[in-house]
């Protein structure tokens, strides 16, 4: 039975901004072999299949190369398709049962407000060369499970990045977070993220990666709520907010095209 396949730009309200994603709402679980493959013909930086639960959906994230333990903008994405295709009522929080652990979303108006952990950073010893990958030269340079952090001295800094993509894909991390306090009144921080080693050269908004960077900022910036704005050529903005050892990530979401998959599971 052919298979439904949204395509949603998150943490935008502009069509064509923002991270797309796709979504693949499944009747039950599928092959990771044929998942993977589906993301890869989607070339999307993330693609989410997802499946009813008794309490809640199981929810699984893949880039074009590999599965990944966390992502933000496919689990706003799903969020969003099951409110948008009455699967969830607005009042209902969508449950994701995930390998990062139980993840939330619920509705505040009309963003969307997701409970992710916290990914703290530790300074990082071994960095060297992805600064030098970088260009750059680091106020702080630090690691997370899951990718490195580089604090830069000014937001063009990171809007003029050209990194090395191929030296960046041998780092021992997912991905490189790069980000600078704003140069702006809109936002309190800004970051671009990059990574190769997954797949992914550059993501253009990256929830997952605010995870890090709330707790990164909150420590410098004394505040709990703030808002961050990805510099990547798409761009997004992410609401942050911390509260202990949790990220509350807000944003908006737009679908922009809607697809049949007509190869069966």
């Amino acid at each position: 039975m052919p298979l439904t396949i949204y395509q949603v730009d998150a943490f935008t309200r502009t069509p064509f901004s923002g991270n797309p994603a796709g979504v693949c709402i499944l009747t039950e679980p599928a092959e990771p072999d044929w998942m993977q493959a589906v993301a890869r013909e989607m070339n999307l930086s993330e693609t989410a299949f997802l499946h009813r639960e008794k309490d809640g959906y199981n929810l699984r994230w893949f880039t074009p190369a590999v599965e990944v333990d966390l992502c933000g903008h496919a689990t706003l994405a799903s969020a969003h398709i099951l409110w948008e295709t009455e699967q969830l009522s607005p009042d209902e929080t969508a449950v994701f049962h995930t390998r990062s652990g139980k993840l939330t979303a619920v509705k505040t108006g009309e963003r969307i407000e997701m409970d992710f952990p916290a990914t703290l950073a530790e300074p990082a010893e071994d960095f060297v060369a992805v600064v030098d990958a970088l260009d750059v030269r680091p106020l702080y340079a630090g690691k997370s499970r899951f990718d490195y952090l580089i604090e830069v001295e000014a937001e063009d800094i990171v809007r003029n990045l050209t990194p090395d993509f191929s030296r960046l894909k041998e780092t021992d991390a997912r991905g490189v977070i790069v980000t600078s306090r704003s140069g702006s009144d809109a936002y309190d921080f800004v970051s671009r993220f990059f990574a190769p080693r997954v797949g992914v050269d550059e993501d253009p908004v990256t929830g997952s990666a605010h995870c890090c960077l709330g707790p990164y900022w909150q420590g410098k910036l004394e505040k709990d709520q703030m808002v961050g704005y990805q510099a990547s050529p798409r761009g997004g903005t992410v609401h942050v907010r911390v509260e202990e050892d949790r990220v509350h990530l807000g944003g908006d979401a737009v679908t922009v095209m809607v697809c049949e998959l007509r190869v069966d599971v």
